[in-house]
């Protein structure tokens, strides 16, 4: 096993959240004031010039530059990467270890996804990006033969999710263009002037997830839910569509692989337990057993070599990464290991070769870098070292995992009452200091222990201390956990955060008399539901592109995300379930908002769209007509934009 505790003190990474809403797309453009200011694609309301001083302060943590890893180059002499070049993330390509970032792509708007084509003379990846952040994504294909790139689709659509048959050629990818409420299957090739082809029509979102060896086969992805996902397979010639059970009931069934030889399917599902396990599923006769020993961890990502004589399993182990390599002729034993310390891996990917795994890294003090390891020697390889502004990766704070217990029972736990997970950032010295309770989105997004230079900022120059928890309703502590905020349990997840308030006041390290909130998406509406029940104990809230009314998001978020989250809110059109949506919104409880409120928005968000942070902010200026506003006309669901971005850390900050 090779543990990454002492490769520069590696605590990986990951990140986000969101949630799910359609942007009120707007070219209108608030009016100049002298309260409103425009400068460039941001528009500040009510919030004050900034001070020089503070953004000097940032400039170091703030041009810190990440590598995100995509896959190998077609004849493993290197990697492709995408890195932050001048304002936004592009693709470049690494031919050697620490060697030089060749730049690939030159758009004004940042490279989200890229799959490399597994054919060398195809010699090129397929990427997607959007136009200001309004998630319409569009295929592109790139050539690394001479730098050219081709658009492959067009049009007021989503396109996502590519997945290469073995030629390296044809790519399949889900797309919501025939409909726009959901998302059928299309099959694509390289080079090839024929019209891509629609290959499984039918209501719902359908993902693909891999070819079958002779390229005839493609097992897909029935999207419900969060926790209700099923996998059929796909016959592309006679359109014949079959369902792969594996199990009774409902499960979230993800990451199907035609095993070695196409006998056999392995899926990653929650059926068998309470965490995401890879299944064998026998085509023949459908037979279903457990891959691996249970374990209290998801899976969340699962590959075989080439020569199929290897599978990597990525474990989510309590927010941090581990990776096993198995041998697939030794009855799938683990032959060797990774494991992330505090931090966490994205993007494992064998080489062409089947020889060597590579991975991002990101954590506390890796603020994102990609490795490699060797398979035959164990040999790991740095492929990128991010700057970090001439200060030490070391210096960096490390979160410590923490559990605090809540306000109902659990007879699991030994002492009876629920506890919930949360990572606490803390400054050096003993305090007491003030806290930010920074609360992800989702709500079925996790915490992890990944790279922030928002909080390492706050907690080493501002002496602010940062508490990340996971409250019910997160993914990674299994399924029961994950469903304990559905529908009209909602609000069960607002008390966690009364109860880690309440555990804040227990701690002498802490000010319990100076704590704000901050959230983006869902976690945006946590900020604003926090404040509504517990504003007599907090400073200030932050509430970035969050849902200010149930009722008014599921009614206007984009029409290919509303059947997905209603499962998981409730359904909007059942008049029981309207009437408690209605009653629990921040915006209904608004005079209960008692301390100052910070909204930030983007216009073209296609998930909680602009009027959800509009209409929250002219209620609250009803009473407090000082709320601050920043709005991105050249955003959406999250700030992308490394000047945006750097103005509202900036704004937050100062706020």
């Amino acid at each position: 096993m090779l543990i990454l505790r002492s490769l520069m003190a590696i605590a990986l990474a990951t990140l986000l959240a969101a949630c799910s809403t359609t942007p009120q797309a707007t070219d209108s453009k608030p009016e100049a004031t002298a309260e409103v200011r425009r400068e460039g694609a941001l528009v500040f309301d009510r919030v004050p010039a900034g001070d020089p001083a503070l953004r000097d302060a940032l400039q170091r943590y703030q041009n810190m530059r990440p590598a995100i890893f995509h896959g190998w180059l077609p004849d493993d002499s290197g990697v492709l990467a995408s890195i932050r070049f001048g304002d936004t993330h592009q693709l470049a390509r690494i031919r050697q270890p620490e060697g030089m970032r060749e730049q690939l792509t030159f758009f004004d708007e940042p490279i989200q996804r890229a799959w490399v084509s597994p054919e060398p003379s195809v010699n090129g990846a397929i990427f997607v990006k959007d136009q200001g952040g309004d998630e319409y994504f569009q295929l592109h294909f790139l050539s690394f033969s001479d730098g050219s790139v081709q658009a492959l689709t067009a049009g007021r659509a989503r396109n996502d999710q590519v997945v290469f048959a073995p030629d390296g050629r044809r790519f399949a990818y889900s797309s919501s263009r025939r409909s726009g409420r959901g998302f059928d299957l299309w099959l694509g090739e390289i080079g090839s002037a024929t019209e891509h082809r629609n290959i499984l029509a039918r209501d719902g979102t359908w993902y693909p997830m891999d070819f079958s060896a002779d390229g005839r086969l493609l097992l897909v992805q029935e999207w419900y839910s969060v926790a209700d996902a099923r996998i059929h397979l796909l016959d592309m010639g006679s359109g014949e569509l079959s369902r792969i059970e594996v199990g009774e009931g409902q499960s979230f069934d993800s990451l199907a692989r035609f095993e070695p030889g196409d006998a056999a399917v392995i899926v990653v599902s929650d059926a068998l337990g309470e965490f995401q396990s890879p299944v064998r599923v026998t085509l023949a006769d459908r037979r279903v057993e457990a891959l691996l020993p249970a374990q209290p961890w998801d899976v969340e990502a699962l590959e075989f070599s080439r020569d199929g004589t290897r599978v990597l399993v990525e474990r989510n182990v309590d927010g941090s990464s581990r990776i096993g390599v198995h041998d697939v002729v030794a009855g799938y034993a683990e032959v060797q290991s990774i494991a992330l310390d505090n931090g966490v891996a994205t993007a494992v990917h064998f080489n062409h070769a089947s020889t060597a795994v590579g991975f991002a890294v990101s954590g506390p003090q890796v603020p994102g870098d990609v490795f490699s390891r060797t398979l035959q020697s164990g040999l790991l390889t740095r492929w990128t070292r991010g700057e970090t502004g001439g200060m030490a990766p070391e210096s960096f704070v490390s979160p410590t995992l923490l559990r605090y217990p809540t306000h109902d029972a659990d007879p699991a736990h030994p002492t009876g009452r629920r506890h919930i997970p949360a990572f606490l950032y803390k400054p050096e010295g003993e305090g007491p200091f003030p806290v930010l309770v920074t609360i992800h989105g989702g709500p079925e997004a996790q915490a992890r222990p990944g790279f922030s230079d928002f909080v390492q900022f706050l907690v080493r120059e501002r002496k602010i201390a940062v508490l990340v928890p996971n409250v019910r309703g997160s993914r990674g502590y299994g399924k029961s956990y994950l469903a304990l905020d559905n529908g009209y349990l909602r609000e069960d997840s607002v008390k966690d955060i009364g109860a880690l308030l309440d555990w804040i006041a227990t701690e002498p390290g802490l000010d319990a008399g100076r704590v704000a909130v901050h959230g983006g998406s869902y976690g945006g509406y946590m900020v604003l539901a926090s404040m509504v029940h517990y504003s007599e104990r907090l400073r200030a809230g932050v509430n970035i592109v969050g849902i200010s009314h149930f009722v008014t998001f599921l009614e206007q978020t984009n029409p290919y995300r509303v059947d997905q989250r209603r499962p998981e809110y409730g359904d909007e059109r059942d008049p029981q379930m309207r009437e408690f949506l209605d009653r629990i919104s921040p915006l209904t409880n608004v005079e209960r908002i008692g301390q100052p409120l910070f909204v930030i928005q983007g216009a073209n968000d296609p998930r909680v769209p602009r009027s959800e942070a509009e209409q929250i902010v002219a209620a609250v200026r009803e009473r407090a007509p000082d709320t601050w506003y920043l709005l991105a006309m050249d955003e959406g669901h999250g700030f992308r934009k490394k000047n945006n971005r750097d103005r509202m850390t900036e704004a937050v900050v100062a706020f």
